[in-house]
Protein backbone atom coordinates (compact mmCIF):
# COMPACT_ATOMS: atom_id res chain seq x y z
CA UNK A 1 0.00 0.00 0.00
CA UNK A 2 1.40 3.61 -1.00
CA UNK A 3 1.57 5.71 2.34
CA UNK A 4 2.62 9.37 3.33
CA UNK A 5 5.61 10.47 5.59
CA UNK A 6 5.31 14.05 7.22
CA UNK A 7 8.62 15.49 7.78
CA UNK A 8 9.20 18.50 9.69
CA UNK A 9 12.21 20.80 8.95
CA UNK A 10 15.16 20.60 11.59
CA UNK A 11 15.44 24.50 10.15
CA UNK A 12 12.09 25.57 10.29
CA UNK A 13 12.30 24.37 14.49
CA UNK A 14 15.09 27.62 15.06
CA UNK A 15 13.11 30.44 16.74
CA UNK A 16 15.98 33.53 16.01
CA UNK A 17 13.91 34.99 18.78
CA UNK A 18 15.21 37.79 21.83
CA UNK A 19 11.94 36.16 24.61
CA UNK A 20 12.19 32.08 23.41
CA UNK A 21 15.80 30.03 24.10
CA UNK A 22 16.67 27.88 21.21
CA UNK A 23 15.66 23.94 21.78
CA UNK A 24 19.02 22.08 21.67
CA UNK A 25 19.21 19.36 18.69
CA UNK A 26 17.99 16.17 21.28
CA UNK A 27 14.51 18.43 22.37
CA UNK A 28 13.92 19.26 19.22
CA UNK A 29 13.97 15.77 17.94
CA UNK A 30 11.87 14.74 20.92
CA UNK A 31 9.34 17.18 20.41
CA UNK A 32 9.03 15.98 16.75
CA UNK A 33 8.86 12.50 17.54
CA UNK A 34 6.34 13.10 20.12
CA UNK A 35 3.53 14.79 18.01
CA UNK A 36 3.83 11.89 15.26
CA UNK A 37 6.00 13.17 12.72
CA UNK A 38 7.55 10.65 10.46
CA UNK A 39 11.08 11.82 10.43
CA UNK A 40 12.52 15.41 9.76
CA UNK A 41 14.82 17.45 6.88
CA UNK A 42 18.30 18.32 7.80
CA UNK A 43 21.67 18.99 5.83
CA UNK A 44 23.46 15.54 5.22
CA UNK A 45 27.41 17.06 4.08
CA UNK A 46 28.82 17.25 7.47
CA UNK A 47 29.94 13.49 9.01
CA UNK A 48 29.65 14.98 12.73
CA UNK A 49 26.43 16.53 12.48
CA UNK A 50 25.22 13.64 10.50
CA UNK A 51 26.23 10.72 12.67
CA UNK A 52 24.93 12.36 16.14
CA UNK A 53 21.55 13.41 14.39
CA UNK A 54 21.16 9.73 12.71
CA UNK A 55 21.85 8.10 16.54
CA UNK A 56 19.30 10.47 17.59
CA UNK A 57 16.83 9.76 15.28
CA UNK A 58 17.21 6.06 15.20
CA UNK A 59 16.59 5.89 18.73
CA UNK A 60 13.10 7.60 17.76
CA UNK A 61 12.15 5.56 15.12
CA UNK A 62 12.48 8.49 12.96
CA UNK A 63 13.42 8.95 9.33
CA UNK A 64 15.60 11.54 7.22
CA UNK A 65 15.81 13.87 4.17
CA UNK A 66 19.38 14.76 3.97
CA UNK A 67 19.98 18.30 2.49
CA UNK A 68 22.72 19.14 0.27
CA UNK A 69 23.20 22.07 -2.03
CA UNK A 70 26.36 20.84 -4.44
CA UNK A 71 28.13 23.63 -7.14
CA UNK A 72 29.64 20.27 -9.22
CA UNK A 73 29.14 16.73 -9.54
CA UNK A 74 31.77 15.66 -7.34
CA UNK A 75 30.25 17.72 -4.26
CA UNK A 76 27.41 14.93 -4.32
CA UNK A 77 30.20 11.89 -3.50
CA UNK A 78 30.18 13.03 0.37
CA UNK A 79 26.70 13.61 0.53
CA UNK A 80 26.11 9.96 -1.04
CA UNK A 81 28.75 8.42 1.07
CA UNK A 82 27.13 9.60 4.22
CA UNK A 83 23.16 8.64 3.09
CA UNK A 84 24.86 5.28 2.40
CA UNK A 85 26.28 4.74 5.86
CA UNK A 86 23.29 6.54 7.34
CA UNK A 87 20.37 5.95 6.25
CA UNK A 88 18.01 8.75 4.41
CA UNK A 89 14.68 8.21 2.56
CA UNK A 90 16.03 10.55 0.21
CA UNK A 91 18.46 13.40 -0.88
CA UNK A 92 17.42 17.04 -1.14
CA UNK A 93 19.39 18.75 -4.02
CA UNK A 94 19.28 22.28 -4.08
CA UNK A 95 21.78 22.59 -6.86
CA UNK A 96 23.96 25.78 -5.98
CA UNK A 97 24.35 27.43 -9.41
CA UNK A 98 23.22 29.76 -12.00
CA UNK A 99 23.72 29.08 -15.40
CA UNK A 100 21.76 30.72 -17.98
CA UNK A 101 22.01 27.85 -20.60
CA UNK A 102 19.74 24.91 -20.52
CA UNK A 103 22.80 23.64 -22.09
CA UNK A 104 25.46 24.13 -19.66
CA UNK A 105 23.00 22.50 -16.69
CA UNK A 106 22.66 18.69 -18.39
CA UNK A 107 26.19 18.03 -17.71
CA UNK A 108 25.24 18.42 -13.79
CA UNK A 109 22.18 16.96 -13.56
CA UNK A 110 23.38 14.01 -15.42
CA UNK A 111 26.32 13.45 -13.28
CA UNK A 112 24.08 13.51 -10.07
CA UNK A 113 22.10 11.45 -11.65
CA UNK A 114 24.42 9.01 -12.71
CA UNK A 115 25.59 8.89 -8.74
CA UNK A 116 22.48 8.85 -7.73
CA UNK A 117 21.91 5.76 -9.50
CA UNK A 118 24.96 4.46 -8.84
CA UNK A 119 24.72 5.04 -5.18
CA UNK A 120 21.02 3.50 -5.21
CA UNK A 121 19.88 6.64 -3.45
CA UNK A 122 17.31 8.62 -4.88
CA UNK A 123 18.44 12.42 -4.99
CA UNK A 124 15.51 15.25 -6.16
CA UNK A 125 16.01 18.38 -7.22
CA UNK A 126 14.83 21.13 -5.59
CA UNK A 127 12.65 23.61 -7.00
CA UNK A 128 14.41 27.01 -5.12
CA UNK A 129 15.07 30.40 -5.64
CA UNK A 130 18.84 31.08 -6.15
CA UNK A 131 19.63 27.74 -7.68
CA UNK A 132 19.63 26.12 -11.04
CA UNK A 133 15.96 26.24 -10.50
CA UNK A 134 14.84 29.83 -9.38
CA UNK A 135 12.93 29.92 -12.69
CA UNK A 136 9.52 28.35 -13.60
CA UNK A 137 9.96 28.82 -17.28
CA UNK A 138 13.86 27.89 -16.99
CA UNK A 139 12.80 24.69 -15.20
CA UNK A 140 10.15 23.80 -17.32
CA UNK A 141 12.87 24.06 -20.53
CA UNK A 142 15.03 21.86 -18.24
CA UNK A 143 12.17 19.14 -18.28
CA UNK A 144 11.94 19.68 -22.06
CA UNK A 145 15.40 18.13 -22.32
CA UNK A 146 15.28 15.85 -19.60
CA UNK A 147 11.36 14.57 -19.49
CA UNK A 148 12.88 12.11 -16.68
CA UNK A 149 13.99 14.52 -13.88
CA UNK A 150 12.93 13.98 -10.41
CA UNK A 151 11.83 17.18 -8.82
CA UNK A 152 11.55 17.79 -5.31
CA UNK A 153 8.84 20.36 -5.56
CA UNK A 154 8.61 23.86 -3.20
CA UNK A 155 5.88 25.36 -4.85
CA UNK A 156 6.51 28.61 -2.67
CA UNK A 157 9.42 29.83 -4.91
CA UNK A 158 7.41 29.78 -7.95
CA UNK A 159 4.54 31.82 -7.17
CA UNK A 160 6.91 34.52 -5.45
CA UNK A 161 8.74 34.37 -8.08
CA UNK A 162 6.56 34.97 -10.86
CA UNK A 163 4.09 36.70 -8.66
CA UNK A 164 0.73 35.45 -10.41
CA UNK A 165 -2.01 37.09 -10.68
CA UNK A 166 -5.14 36.41 -8.69
CA UNK A 167 -6.94 34.09 -9.83
CA UNK A 168 -4.39 32.33 -10.67
CA UNK A 169 -4.90 32.05 -14.92
CA UNK A 170 -5.21 28.35 -16.55
CA UNK A 171 -2.06 28.72 -17.92
CA UNK A 172 0.22 29.32 -14.67
CA UNK A 173 -1.92 26.08 -13.44
CA UNK A 174 -1.01 24.22 -16.59
CA UNK A 175 2.86 25.22 -15.52
CA UNK A 176 2.66 24.33 -11.83
CA UNK A 177 0.99 21.12 -12.89
CA UNK A 178 3.63 20.04 -15.10
CA UNK A 179 6.27 20.53 -12.28
CA UNK A 180 3.81 18.44 -9.58
CA UNK A 181 4.06 15.74 -12.95
CA UNK A 182 7.59 15.58 -12.11
CA UNK A 183 7.79 15.91 -8.59
CA UNK A 184 8.68 12.82 -6.17
CA UNK A 185 8.46 14.83 -3.03
CA UNK A 186 7.61 17.98 -1.28
CA UNK A 187 8.26 20.75 0.64
CA UNK A 188 5.51 22.77 2.37
CA UNK A 189 5.25 25.95 2.88
CA UNK A 190 1.82 28.00 2.02
CA UNK A 191 2.81 32.01 0.08
CA UNK A 192 0.92 34.92 -1.45
CA UNK A 193 2.16 35.95 -5.03
CA UNK A 194 3.74 38.92 -2.84
CA UNK A 195 5.46 36.91 0.40
CA UNK A 196 7.29 33.09 0.34
CA UNK A 197 5.58 32.34 3.29
CA UNK A 198 2.22 34.09 4.79
CA UNK A 199 0.93 32.55 8.05
CA UNK A 200 -1.78 29.52 7.52
CA UNK A 201 -3.84 30.26 10.57
CA UNK A 202 -4.47 33.47 9.46
CA UNK A 203 -8.02 33.75 7.87
CA UNK A 204 -7.62 36.39 5.46
CA UNK A 205 -5.01 34.01 3.93
CA UNK A 206 -7.18 31.10 2.96
CA UNK A 207 -7.59 31.81 -0.41
CA UNK A 208 -3.59 30.95 -0.50
CA UNK A 209 -4.01 27.97 1.55
CA UNK A 210 -6.84 26.72 -0.91
CA UNK A 211 -4.63 26.98 -3.42
CA UNK A 212 -1.71 25.47 -2.33
CA UNK A 213 -4.00 22.35 -1.06
CA UNK A 214 -5.61 22.03 -4.58
CA UNK A 215 -1.63 22.42 -6.06
CA UNK A 216 -0.96 19.27 -3.29
CA UNK A 217 -3.93 17.45 -4.17
CA UNK A 218 -2.91 17.28 -7.72
CA UNK A 219 0.58 16.37 -6.63
CA UNK A 220 -0.64 13.61 -4.64
CA UNK A 221 -3.13 11.96 -7.20
CA UNK A 222 -0.29 12.54 -9.91
CA UNK A 223 2.10 10.84 -7.43
CA UNK A 224 0.56 7.95 -6.73
CA UNK A 225 -0.54 6.91 -10.49
CA UNK A 226 3.10 7.33 -11.17
CA UNK A 227 4.97 5.43 -8.05
CA UNK A 228 5.29 1.97 -6.82
CA UNK A 229 2.69 0.25 -4.99
CA UNK A 230 4.60 -0.03 -2.12
CA UNK A 231 6.54 3.62 -2.42
CA UNK A 232 6.27 6.51 0.44
CA UNK A 233 5.43 9.73 -0.81
CA UNK A 234 7.54 12.47 1.80
CA UNK A 235 6.43 15.91 2.33
CA UNK A 236 8.18 18.13 4.29
CA UNK A 237 7.02 21.16 6.55
CA UNK A 238 9.26 23.66 6.46
CA UNK A 239 7.89 26.97 7.64
CA UNK A 240 11.32 28.88 8.03
CA UNK A 241 12.20 31.37 10.84
CA UNK A 242 12.50 34.94 10.10
CA UNK A 243 13.26 36.59 7.30
CA UNK A 244 10.81 33.41 6.11
CA UNK A 245 8.64 34.21 8.81
CA UNK A 246 6.70 37.42 8.87
CA UNK A 247 8.02 38.94 11.74
CA UNK A 248 6.58 42.46 14.06
CA UNK A 249 7.85 45.37 14.98
CA UNK A 250 9.53 43.67 17.96
CA UNK A 251 11.10 41.43 15.79
CA UNK A 252 9.22 38.14 16.76
CA UNK A 253 6.99 35.64 14.54
CA UNK A 254 3.77 37.10 13.84
CA UNK A 255 2.25 33.18 14.15
CA UNK A 256 3.51 29.97 16.52
CA UNK A 257 5.13 28.60 13.60
CA UNK A 258 5.62 24.86 14.92
CA UNK A 259 1.02 24.98 15.92
CA UNK A 260 1.11 25.83 12.15
CA UNK A 261 3.53 23.01 11.18
CA UNK A 262 1.50 20.93 13.46
CA UNK A 263 -1.69 22.51 11.12
CA UNK A 264 -0.13 21.86 8.23
CA UNK A 265 0.54 17.99 9.19
CA UNK A 266 -2.99 17.45 9.62
CA UNK A 267 -4.63 18.81 6.83
CA UNK A 268 -1.53 17.52 4.57
CA UNK A 269 -2.77 14.08 6.06
CA UNK A 270 -6.18 14.22 5.25
CA UNK A 271 -5.93 15.40 2.19
CA UNK A 272 -3.37 12.32 1.36
CA UNK A 273 -6.23 10.20 2.80
CA UNK A 274 -8.55 12.03 0.39
CA UNK A 275 -6.47 11.34 -2.38
CA UNK A 276 -6.99 7.42 -1.98
CA UNK A 277 -9.68 7.16 -4.25
CA UNK A 278 -7.35 8.03 -6.97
Amino acid sequence: MQSLSVFQSLWAMERRSAIQPELSLEESIERIAETGFDGVSAHWFDRGYVRRLHSLLRSHGLKAEGQCFPKSVDDLKPVLENAAEYDVAHICLQPDVRLRRIEDCLPLLEGWQRLSDEAKIPAYIETHRDRMTTDLFFTLDLLDQRPGLRLLGDLSHFLVGREFAWPVSAEHHAMIQRILDSSWSFHGRVASREQVQIEISFPHHQPWVDLFMDWWDYGFRSWRRRAGPDDTLAFTCELGPKPYAITGRDGEDTTDRWEEALLLKERVTELWARTADN
